[in-house]
Parts: C-alpha cells; structure tokens; sequence
C-alpha cells in the first residue's frame, strides 16, 4: 500500500514536467523532422511530397563551409570563454567576503536584455565609437580601424554573451570541491601547478564539461549577433536557418539544417563527454 502510494506521488510529480517536455519539446521535434522530408512549394508553402533532397543539397560547398564556420565559431568561443572564465571563477571562490557581490556581478548581464547589450558593443566598436575615439585620441592609430561586420567582431559579441554560463558552473564545481586533497597534494611536496593539474583540475572535470556544453550548443544556433556585429560579411548556421523560416518560406530546408546542427552537436558533445571521460579514467583518481 505504502509503495503504491509512493508510485502515485511520483507520478504526480513527474506528469506534469513530462507532458511539458512533450508537448513543448518532443512533438515540435518530431514535426521539424517530418517536415524536413518534404518539399516546398511555389508560393512557400509545404508540398506533403517525401524527398531527401534538403538533405542532400547540403553537399554544397556553400553549406559544408556555413556549417564549418558555425563550428568554429562555436569552438573557439567555448575555448576563450573557459581560458577567461576559470581563473575569474577560481579566484573568485577565495574572495568569501565579497561572494554575494561576485556572484551578482555575474548574474548582472542577465537582468540586461541580450540585444540591447549587444548594441553597446556596437556603438563601441563602430568606426565612430568609443574605442576608435579612444585610441585616436591617445595616438595608437591615425585613422578609424573597421571592427564592425567582421568574425573578430562577432567573436566579441559571442564571448562577451556566453561568458556567465561558463563561469557559473565552474563557480560552483570549483567552490564545492574537497579542499582536503589540495592540502594532501602540498604537504606531500608537490608544487603549486602540479597540485592544480592533478588535482583541482580533475575534481573541476564536472564543472569544465557542464560549462563547454551551456556555451558550445547555443553559440552553434546563435544568430543575433552575428546578424548585428558580422552583418553581410559572416553567415553561420543560426542565421542561414532563420532566414530560410523567415525570408525564403523554404521550411523544409530550414527544417533539415535544424535537424543536421543538431544532430552535429550532440555528435560533438558525445565525443567531448568520452574524451574527457577517458582522460579521468587515466588521472590518480
């Protein structure tokens, strides 16, 4: 009896959160890959008529070149937003006084809009911006540089916005972990960047695959920023399928880009997941 009633309160637990991710989640999932099977139509409209043509127009080297560049892109932005934010996190853990302030300073952007944040750096980086007139005046350069509509500044953009959720899980992992081996690690003679090798990287490993993951997935799919800072001159992923749901009327190729940066991703992650995986498996741990 007792049991029965734990399998009812599980259910009313869980029931509400699965109908969520099923109706909200599954079933627009399953409608993008059906309809990435199909065809369009002269006026824009969907032509229920099966064909593996979206995928296959993909061979392109227009496509295979959107696809790398939204990789890279991606890759490197996950690679600086970790070489910047783990000392930021790490020292911020040894600042207890001033936790609340820290952690407020990196919630901030999040109680900022993400375009308006965006615009900033625009005005910044514009020929007629602030750091131009900043550098013209000190004499660096003697002419205004163009930052604007270029990856360096699209690269600007994405860092700047995916910064705090890599540094809020490796706050976490790096504030919880055990401060005992640390001190086993020194007293046993081992220097200072051994110990954060062998030891706190490995203990972090959570944290460092939880933050590379929250950066690297939406920095693929991400489309303002490019379309705001890259303009004209840089066409990831993000912005071919918008504009193919949004300007083209093409659903079914936006529909099959979708599926294949998805099905990309995960592929990446599952190999960065197994990587590291193994890479622990050989640590002292």
């Amino acid at each position: 009896m007792k049991k029965k009633k734990i399998d009812i309160l599980k259910g009313i637990t869980i029931g509400p959160i699965s109908f969520w991710m099923l109706f909200f989640v599954a079933v627009p999932l399953l409608y993008i890959v059906f309809i990435s099977f199909m065809q369009r139509g002269d006026d824009g409209s969907i032509v229920y008529i099966p064909t593996i043509e979206n995928y296959t127009r993909m061979a392109s080297s227009l496509y295979v070149k959107v696809f790398w560049d939204s990789i890279v892109v991606a890759f490197v932005t996950t690679l600086l937003t970790l070489i910047f934010g783990y000392p930021f996190a790490y020292f911020a853990t040894k600042i207890k006084k001033y936790k609340i302030v820290i952690m407020l300073l990196i919630m901030a952007p999040f109680l900022t809009n993400s375009l308006i944040r965006t615009y900033g750096w625009i005005v910044i980086l514009s020929t007629n911006g602030s750091l131009n007139h900043i550098l013209l005046i000190t004499g660096i350069i003697k002419e205004p540089l163009k930052m604007l509509y270029s990856y360096g500044a699209v690269m600007i953009g994405m860092i700047y916005t995916m910064f705090p959720f890599m540094v809020l899980p490796l706050y976490n992992a790096i504030d919880k972990m055990d401060k005992s081996y640390i001190e086993a690690s020194k007293d046993l003679g081992a220097s200072s960047w051994k110990t954060f090798r062998t030891i706190t990287v490995p203990l972090t490993m959570p944290g460092i695959v939880a933050g590379c993951i929250l950066v690297f997935v939406p920095s693929v799919g991400l489309f303002f920023i490019p379309d705001l800072m890259g303009g004209s001159n840089v066409m990831l992923i993000g912005n071919l399928i918008r504009n193919q749901f949004l300007q083209a009327n093409d659903w079914p190729l936006g529909a099959a880009l979708s599926i294949v940066m998805i099905f990309i991703s995960l592929i990446l992650i599952l190999f960065y997941v197994k990587i590291i995986g193994k890479k622990l498996d050989t640590e002292v741990f």
